[in-house]
């Protein structure tokens, strides 16, 4: 079951990206400077943020198969719109309706794991899961880019979203909500979908400071990788580093690898050491923040080929240090509200990559593509992100405490 909504993750994973590839094919094809570029990835960020808390509301109110399958039609119509797309305004409105359906995946996966695998293997389910979302990037960096040269633009994209229609058949065929017996409330019991029920809804998961902490962890590791993938890594490499298509493409790969390893290894401690979340987190945040500044400010007109290396292999951490977040969300909320807590701490990475995207568009117009005064943007969020963390990380900390204590006198009061 879980694995059926991990397989329509993967295929979102790979609309959502493959413009990442694509971007200087989409501006040969629409005549668009960077700044409108960027605004594809944009738009498309900024519906997949918008409607996380949405998302997360509907999901525990109508249940994963509903929501999954709903997502699975809007990005499948969004990816064979964006193939026959034959002016800018409609292959926007295109990424659009593909954002929104990607938006409603990634939390609908990360309930069916907790309805379908035990507590204690929650980050590391919620790693794999990222990890297949991964592999569909990895599909985009290969696959779609390939293609894409040797088939065109229309035959490349509307041959992929042919993989939206197989995974939406067979979610509708096989897959379910939860185990039998395992069963969750009555809809009545657990609220509709009214404003009463919504703010009630939204205002507890955000009273928890492990929701809030969740969101700016998310936050501010996510967005470096996220924006080298989704958009900017191969013109950076193409036309600040001098590489060819080709050679860019085995980094952007590399990144994608790199987030596979790091995923499963991180997955792993974090399930076996509670406290090693936060020193994982900020350990990446500082590392990608190092790589980064010296790639930039490298005295050379080109970076040492052992430096790009390095820069995108540090890169595929972000996505794995990202997943941490779930992981101080997760406690701190009941089940009646995982969906809603999820959908909070997911805004986070996506308006920083959303927000990081328009300001690299912006400045590489102002400046006349220097890439070295563009990506300095990065380090603004990445401040700001490790500012919050460390402010709400001892509070996060006392009320999980509070929470495990709680737990364990109420299974000790429990009748056998």
């Amino acid at each position: 079951m879980w694995g059926i909504g991990v397989c329509v993750y993967f295929v979102a994973v790979i609309f959502r990206t493959s413009l990442g590839v694509a971007g200087l094919d989409a501006q040969a094809r629409f005549h668009v400077d960077a700044s409108a570029l960027s605004t594809f990835s944009i738009l498309q960020l900024l519906v997949y943020a918008g409607m996380q808390i949405p998302v997360g509301l509907l999901v525990d109110h109508l249940g994963t198969k509903k929501v999954l399958a709903l997502g699975a039609v809007l990005f499948t119509l969004g990816q064979f719109g964006f193939a026959l797309s034959p002016s800018y305004s409609t292959a926007l409105a295109s990424r659009a309706l593909l954002g929104c359906g990607d938006a409603m995946t990634f939390i609908s996966v990360l309930r069916l794991g907790t309805r379908w695998f035990p507590a204690r293997r929650a980050p590391l389910i919620a790693q794999i899961a990222s990890l297949f979302g991964v592999a569909g990037n990895l599909v985009s960096t290969v696959v779609i880019a390939r293609t894409l040269h040797g088939l065109g633009w229309t035959a490349t994209f509307a041959g992929s979203a042919l993989a939206g229609v197989v995974v939406l058949v067979l979610l509708l065929l096989f897959l379910r909500d939860h185990p039998e017996g395992h069963e969750p409330p009555p809809r009545s019991e657990r609220g509709g979908l009214g404003a009463r029920h919504v703010r009630t809804q939204i205002t507890a998961a955000w009273r928890e400071p492990g929701t809030r902490l969740g969101m700016w962890v998310h936050f501010t590791t996510q967005f470096p990788g996220m924006i080298f993938l989704l958009l900017w890594g191969l013109p950076f490499l193409v036309e600040a580093q001098g590489l060819s298509r080709a050679s860019a493409g085995e980094l952007l790969t590399l990144v994608v690898l790199s987030n596979m390893v790091v995923g499963l290894v991180f997955g792993q401690i974090i399930a076996r050491h509670h406290a090693a979340r936060l020193p994982l987190a900020l350990g990446t945040v500082g590392s990608t923040a190092l790589l980064w500044a010296a790639a930039i400010a490298w005295p050379s007109h080109h970076d040492p080929m052992w430096l790009l290396i390095t820069l995108c292999a540090v890169l595929g951490a972000c996505g794995p240090a990202s997943m941490v977040g779930f992981d101080f969300a997760r406690p701190a909320n009941p089940p009646s509200r995982q969906g809603t807590a999820s959908g909070i701490v997911n805004m986070g990475g996506f308006t920083a990559s959303m927000t990081t995207l328009l300001a690299v568009g912006l400045l590489l117009d102002a400046t006349g593509n220097d890439y070295r005064i563009a990506f300095a943007s990065v380090f603004v969020l990445e401040i700001l992100g490790v500012t919050q963390i460390l402010r709400l990380r001892a509070r996060a900390a006392k009320r999980e405490r509070e929470h495990v204590v709680a737990s364990k006198v109420e299974a000790v009061h429990v009748p056998v």
